[in-house]
């Protein structure tokens, strides 16, 4: 089993329910094959004495337990008589609601699941990001009442670099000794640079879906990662032809094909016009839209001007679009692309897209929302961030240029802490922190 982060989190809200009542059910969230089924599924095995799964999309006949009464006694009675061998355990049993959006009736009974403390329970489904309203597919159910107030809401991603090196075998003890060097300021040997540097850019091209990570830690095997990449391309087109609606079909498939063009230009802020041309956000507003809530794109916003809170000074019509696995982004470039990342010889405005791309999804992963500021037509700072009640500055180099735009930027607003990400080494100069781009996991 891969080790991910976010089982810690599943343990304290199990742990929140046991030992103080939390009358609260969970949400798993996240882009399909990142993993929230496995995830939910060894929980379940590891952590409760009884665990069952629902799930509505396999096992359709099953909605019928939430059919009448939505009391959690009635529904309980109705699962022991739908589900061979279930047994309830008073705080030992664990309910997975699978592809929940497929039963409104279940998605309603939360609110009235979560009130029993006899017994936990943990949805999921596919798309969940997407309104019902933005949801096109047939089998989708809206339900009578959305549990607000009942549910804990948690998103899972793909592997983040952290999580790649458990799966290829570095422990935390190898990772501390990297951490170190990043919170003391001590410059990193150039042995454990290069390493560090060159796992970076494997993950680059490998990216963290779990599947095509334990199948690359297994075989090392660069033909069978793009084969389960374009796999997953292909089941999130898929999606889109099943999941948006009407017209939108073809529309948010446009919008999601000409990510890595928009990426690959010098100016990385995503045009309409780069879609079709002289076209606007009247025709593909939409469209960017259902592809931000399907989770499969991140996006960063520009801002006016660099103060708290950010939200309040972003410009929502200018923004950047990332694709939510540099992985996956590496993919959709070709294989080519992809040697040349691992050998360090990728040139052109691309290089700046993927390794902006990477920057983006660790930092996202890491739980901050994405800004970017630029005052004028030379001068870019990629990532602003809120840290600590102050605003700080990321500007990302793909390899160790000058940096003339973060300069500026703490002549002109004095940050206490600005970052450089660099394909360098580590170091200081008064506010401004350069650091190796695999730091950016300690961020």
């Amino acid at each position: 089993m891969l080790k991910r982060k976010i089982y810690d989190e599943m343990l304290k809200w199990k742990n929140q329910r046991k030992e103080e009542g939390i009358r609260k059910c969970l949400l798993i969230k996240g882009a399909r094959q990142v993993g929230k089924s496995f995830i939910v599924k060894e929980f379940g095995k590891r952590e409760y004495k009884s665990f069952v799964c629902i799930d509505f999309f396999r096992q359709p006949a099953l909605k019928a337990i939430f059919d009448g009464e939505l009391t959690s006694d009635e529904i309980l009675k109705r699962m022991t008589a739908y589900i061979r061998g279930f047994s309830l355990i008073p705080g030992e049993t664990l309910i997975f609601l699978d592809e929940i959006q497929r039963c409104g009736n279940a998605r309603t009974a939360i609110k009235f699941l979560a009130e029993d403390l006899r017994f936990d329970v943990i949805s999921s489904g596919s798309l969940m990001g997407l309104t019902y309203g933005e949801d096109g597919d047939e089998d989708t159910e809206i339900p009578q009442s959305v549990p607000v107030g009942y549910e804990t809401q948690m998103t899972l991603y793909s592997l983040d670099f952290e999580e790649f090196l458990w799966a290829y075998g570095y422990e935390e003890k190898s990772i501390s000794i990297l951490r170190s060097y990043y919170e003391s300021g001590e410059t990193i040997p150039e042995s454990i640079h290069e390493k560090y540097e060159s796992l970076f850019r494997e993950f680059m091209v490998v990216g963290g879906m779990p599947e095509v990570v334990a199948d690359f830690v297994t075989h090392q095997d660069f033909n069978r990662v793009d084969k389960i990449q374009n796999d997953i391309l292909s089941e999130y087109r898929d999606d889109i032809s099943k999941h948006a609606k009407g017209r939108e079909k073809q529309l948010v498939r446009m919008c999601y094909d000409t990510v890595p063009k928009q990426l690959a230009k010098e100016l990385k802020k995503f045009q309409y016009s780069t879609v079709e041309k002289k076209q606007t956000r009247r025709k593909f507003g939409g469209s960017v839209q259902w592809l931000k809530d399907s989770e499969i794109v991140n996006a960063c916003y520009n801002i006016h001007e660099p103060y708290l809170p950010l939200m309040a000074n972003a410009n929502e019509d200018q923004f950047k679009l990332y694709v939510n696995d540099t992985g996956l982004l590496c993919c959709m470039y070709g294989f080519d692309t992809k040697l040349a990342v691992l050998n360090n010889t990728i040139k052109g405005n691309a290089r700046g897209g993927i390794y902006e791309n990477v920057i983006s999804e660790c930092l996202i992963k890491r739980g901050y929302t994405l800004y970017y500021f630029k005052p004028d037509s030379e001068h870019e700072i990629e990532f602003l961030i809120e840290k600590n009640g102050e605003i700080v500055p990321i500007e990302v180099k793909a390899g160790n240029n000058p940096t003339a735009s973060l300069n500026n930027f703490i002549h002109d607003f004095s940050p206490s802490l600005a970052y450089k990400l660099v394909g360098g080494r580590n170091g200081q100069v008064d506010v401004r922190i350069t650091l190796p781009h695999y730091m950016v996991m300690f961020l």
